[in-house]
């Protein structure tokens, strides 16, 4: 018999069966600990070869609280709530504006700055000078800064996809099964910053241009598996998404204004504007093909 289904994993009684036993058999094991071990029991892995130690975790935590197993007590509770972090301290940098044209600003230096010092920086522009401020990207991420004659003009962000979209999977024209396998193979774009004190006609899409170029060697080196897809949301009430447009991304239809927990079926946020860029010409036979 089926208990629940999470992240697109089917838990049978069986399974709740095997964790209990798991959790009996250490009993001094932290959560996560117990999470690394259900892991490397049921072959639970990215395509990189790391645990999906934090998917585990919830669903763990998910059978605790439908009482269906007992977890031991958390070891570390958090002083503050996940949505509460600490914004990135401000970084003071040169605000004189690098020139008007293409050709002065260039050449560009793309670099990924996920796990590296200049993160910091690309978590501070964005906090101070995007309009959204900053959030940590959800789930496999990349971050960049573009920079020009060693100053820094643009910053990038990309995370996993959003789970459920309407427009952009009848786009792709996958089921909801191979949704659930595939969406892995979708970088999604939450945050664009050209700064502002950076004036250049027909920069932000040649940003566009390049990245497009760039992220999928990135991601593939990061996380052990290819993209072959990318989307952003545009709040048409604010932009047009011309420099998206420009850079020949496609206009997939518009959010229902609805969380992913939605439960009253009304728009509850602000109803955006969704486009999406294929990498490649194949991309729905990749996208819909079963792994």
């Amino acid at each position: 018999m089926d208990v629940l289904r999470y992240r697109g994993r089917v838990v049978t009684d069986a399974d709740v069966a095997f964790i209990r036993d798991l959790i009996s058999a250490h009993p001094t094991a932290t959560r996560r600990a117990l999470s690394l071990k259900l892991c490397a029991a049921w072959n639970w892995i990215q395509p990189n070869g790391t645990p999906r130690d934090m998917v585990c975790r919830g669903l763990l935590l998910a059978l605790h609280r439908a009482d269906h197993i007992e977890l031991p007590p958390p070891r570390y509770v958090r002083s503050q709530a996940p949505w509460k972090r600490q914004t990135p301290a401000r970084v003071d940098i040169d605000t004189t504006p690098p020139g008007q044209t293409l050709d002065v600003v260039r050449p560009l230096v793309f670099r990924q700055v996920r796990r590296t010092a200049d993160e910091s920086l690309c978590n501070s522009l964005i906090e101070q000078y995007h309009y959204l401020g900053y959030t940590q990207p959800v789930g496999e991420h990349l971050k960049y800064l573009v920079y020009s004659k060693k100053r820094p003009i643009a910053c990038l962000a990309w995370s996993s996809a959003p789970r459920h979209l309407g427009c952009r999977d009848r786009f792709i024209g996958w089921s909801p099964e191979i949704r659930r396998k595939n969406i892995q193979f979708i970088a999604y774009n939450p945050r664009y910053l050209i700064l502002p004190w950076v004036q250049v006609p027909h920069l932000a899409s040649h940003i566009l241009g390049h990245i497009a170029e760039i992220l999928p060697q990135d991601w593939e080196q990061v996380y052990g598996h290819p993209v072959y897809f990318l989307e952003t949301f545009v709040d048409p009430q604010r932009f047009r998404g011309t420099c998206y447009r420009a850079a020949n991304w496609v206009v997939l239809g518009r959010t229902t204004g609805r969380g992913k927990d939605d439960q009253t079926m009304r728009p509850n946020r602000p109803i955006k504007e969704v486009l999406g860029y294929p990498l490649r010409r194949d991309f729905r036979q990749l996208l819909s093909q079963i792994p």
